[in-house]
């Protein structure tokens, strides 16, 4: 086994997303390598997953955007000195920020090696430039790449790797059905659906997700008469209580309470989508890579999506006939409309899988570390 190195993830919670899981994927490969895997973020529910996996998890407001929080980086120092970092890999803006004047706070000599991952298509400003100073950035598809280079004009492009999130063949098998047992409990939960087309889209109850595009075909599917039912699969931020009552009373104001169901968080969205006749990625902006849309092609589920960004890249590549331009209602409704009425024979996608990510990033902290 090659030395062994520590390495600090830090991000802002461990709550749900794609942030979150590619690090739990990448601490799990860190542990299994023999590495010590620290994360550092404000918690959240996936905490004890991540230390059931080997990993240490360390309590920190590194989430908080406050003019304050930068001073929160002499804490940090003294924690990377503490436990000896190697490798300090920043996930996020505000985190990335504290860790950056921590590490440029340490002697030259005393320095771990600093990563950053951009996970996200941000606003071009000063504040999301903080995530292009790594020694080494790592872009989390084509799309993020495109992102860096074209709107940071003076970053040494020698400083970028593209790593693509992976999927996990094991867990996301082609052509996959969940057991008898789960289909017993969903059947029994939502007994309509036995009978009509389910429509998923999943994704926490962010306004950047597209939820009222989805509402909207919805409204058109039902008043044309398709027998169909719409899945809302995410969690509610408490911090955006309003927007969630916003998209229930678009859901009564168009008598669709029947036709949609506001699932919350699950644990089971892998089932979910191998369920589904049809998933949806509607984000109004550009994703950065767009996890749910591979998972779902990766069981074999067709996919409609919004032509632009790491989705438009993953459908273009995998089930083309799924594009659709971005905000087109007519063009979204005549889509899906096209799916439901001949089910696509999609073929098994060829993407990256977590191994390959994990194994990737595991050599260029070796490359930076010089082991």
């Amino acid at each position: 086994m090659a030395e062994c190195l520590t390495v600090l993830q830090v991000l802002p919670a461990l709550e749900g997303g794609g942030v979150e899981k590619g690090t739990l994927e990448l601490a799990a490969g860190l542990v299994a390598a023999g590495h010590r895997s620290l994360v550092m973020s404000a918690g959240g529910r996936l905490v004890s997953r991540l230390t059931g996996q080997g990993s240490e998890h360390f309590v920190a407001p590194v989430d908080r955007k406050s003019l304050f929080t930068p001073f929160r980086s002499r804490a940090l120092r003294r924690f990377l000195r503490e436990q000896g970092v190697d490798i300090l890999h920043a996930r996020s803006r505000m985190p990335a920020w504290i860790a950056y004047r921590a590490w440029r706070g340490l002697p030259e000599a005393q320095r771990p090696h600093f990563v950053t991952t951009v996970h996200g298509l941000y606003s071009v400003n000063r504040y999301s430039r903080i995530m292009t100073r790594g020694e080494r950035v790592i872009a989390v598809s084509e799309a993020a790449a495109r992102y860096v280079t074209a709107n940071y004009r003076k970053f040494p492009a020698g400083r970028l790797r593209v790593i693509e999130r992976g999927i996990d063949p094991k867990v996301y098998p082609f052509g996959y059905r969940p057991g008898d047992a789960w289909l017993q409990r969903w059947y029994r939960d939502f007994p309509f659906l036995l009978e009509r087309r389910v429509l998923t889209l999943p994704g926490r109850l962010t306004r950047l997700k597209g939820h009222r595009d989805f509402i909207e075909l919805m409204r058109r599917l039902v008043a044309g008469g398709q027998p169909v039912h719409g899945l809302i699969v995410g969690g509610e931020d408490p911090k955006r209580a309003a927007y969630a009552d916003e998209l229930r009373r678009l859901v009564q104001r168009h008598g669709l309470e029947g036709h949609i169901t506001f699932t919350g968080h699950r644990l089971d969205l892998r089932d979910i989508l191998a369920v589904s006749n049809v998933v949806l990625s509607l984000s109004t902006r550009p994703e950065s890579f767009g996890r749910t849309t591979r998972e779902a092609l990766a069981l074999g589920v067709p996919v409609v999506g919004y032509d632009h960004g790491g989705v438009g890249d993953t459908l273009e590549r995998a089930f083309p006939q799924g594009r659709v331009p971005a905000g087109d209602p007519d063009a979204l409704e005549a889509r899906v409309r096209r799916v439901l009425a001949s089910p696509p024979e999609l073929s098994p996608p060829r993407f990256p899988s977590v191994q390959d990510m994990i194994g990737r990033t595991l050599d260029l902290y070796a490359e930076l570390a010089g082991r």
